[in-house]
């Protein structure tokens, strides 16, 4: 197998490998507060929204060790204990006990009668599983080496495996975090980042639980939370695919895709607003059947799913191009710092959705979307005139 056949090989197996593995986790967080709420009249006391936000504080601090950490151990190794970790939180829920759920919330950072959650969530499981495996078929990097590459190959193996040299790069890449995260483009960018955090936690997790409590949706409530999922993915494979497979031939810059996002967004909210219960978050197990300004529709609903979804990979997207744009020497501290601080924020919004009213969250992301939309104006604007006085082409950004 050629060099290159071998790179597209790993990347087809570390695309099917995540998509198991999250299609899986999300799926879980998903349904996990409104399975909780079922719960919760039994011998189980927990919450899904306290549950994500210790996933995501977790997360938020391994974001700034996880280069060193990978520098030590090696991605491939790193990957399989992550998917183990992640398999374990969803196996929690086939037989739920607080202290094993809070405890695989730490590890890796259910929708209604008991028997329909133990199919679900051993499927979720198997999932999850399979994707880790699927990390094993990874092909070392030293394998692709080109004929002649033998000598050189063979010392740069020698060398990474020495303690020193892999103690030296964990420390540096540590170090290049933090000086990073201080430059002014990356503080101007983290509000824009923290702004993708709390609307994270809203589709993910806050938007399925409204959609499980209004009891005027009728016998389909439940159901409508997978359909919501499924919707969320079309908006997000369909903004994907358009703003990120063909921003090579974006002549305008990011600036328009991440207003088109923070429009839809905002419609999206608004809609949200007159649809549903404001006490729908935090809806007790026997639901709400409190109105907003409408009869609450079960199309409108889906439709935000979509409009969520779609809102969401604008941003992603352009945030995920503009980093590799200015820090493409620094790439690996550059993107932990982006998941840093995204899940920092979805760790927040998780722990105030246990008490927050549905108009303060949306509000809040409102407010915060506003503001890093106009930062990350601020430093698209800078590049591009940074490329233009380079005599670069704009569109070359």
């Amino acid at each position: 197998m050629s060099p290159e056949s071998k790179k597209l090989f790993n990347i087809i197996i570390l695309g099917v490998s995540f998509m198991f593995i999250f299609t899986a986790f999300q799926t879980c967080g998903n349904i996990a507060q409104t399975v909780i709420t079922n719960l919760n009249n039994t011998d189980f006391h927990g919450s899904g929204y306290t549950s994500m936000s210790i996933i995501y504080g977790v997360f938020s601090a391994s974001n700034l060790i996880s280069p060193s950490v990978v520098a030590i151990v090696g991605p491939q190794l790193s990957m399989v204990v992550s998917g183990i970790f992640y398999s374990l939180y969803i196996a929690v829920f086939i037989q739920p006990a607080t202290w094993t759920f809070y405890t695989a919330s730490v590890f890796i950072g259910i929708a209604a009668a008991e028997s329909d959650r133990r199919t679900v969530f051993i499927a979720l499981t198997v999932i999850s599983l399979v994707g880790t495996v699927l990390f094993f078929l990874i092909r070392k990097q030293e394998d692709t080496k080109a004929p002649g590459e033998e000598d050189s190959a063979n010392e740069t193996l020698e060398d990474s495996s020495s303690a020193q040299n892999k103690m030296t790069r964990a420390v540096s890449a540590f170090k290049k975090s933090i000086k990073l995260s201080f430059t002014k483009e990356m503080m101007l960018l983290s509000v824009t980042t923290a702004y993708t955090g709390l609307e994270l936690t809203f589709f993910s997790g806050v938007y399925g639980t409204c959609i499980g409590a209004v009891n005027r949706f009728g016998s389909e409530e439940k159901s409508l939370i997978g359909l919501s999922g499924i919707f969320i993915g079309v908006g997000e494979i369909l903004g994907g695919g358009i703003f990120g497979l063909l921003s090579k031939k974006n002549r305008f810059g990011r600036n328009p895709v991440v207003m088109l996002g923070i429009v839809v967004h905002f419609i999206a909210f608004y809609l949200i607003f007159f649809n549903m219960p404001n006490d729908a978050p935090i809806a007790p197990m026997e639901g709400t059947d409190d109105v907003a300004y409408m009869i609450p529709s079960k199309e409108v609903a889906i439709f935000c799913s979509f409009l969520l979804g779609l809102g969401d990979s604008c941003f992603n997207t352009q945030l995920l191009s503009i980093l590799g744009f200015l820090y493409s020497e620094d790439s690996a501290p550059a993107f932990a710092i982006f998941k840093f601080v995204q899940s920092i924020c979805a760790a927040v919004a998780y722990f105030y959705s246990n008490y927050f009213l549905l108009q303060w969250q949306l509000l809040i992301m409102v407010v915060v979307g506003f503001f890093g939309t106009i930062t990350f104006f601020a430093v698209e604007w800078k590049a591009a005139a940074d490329l233009v006085a380079r005599g670069s082409d704009y569109s070359s950004i």
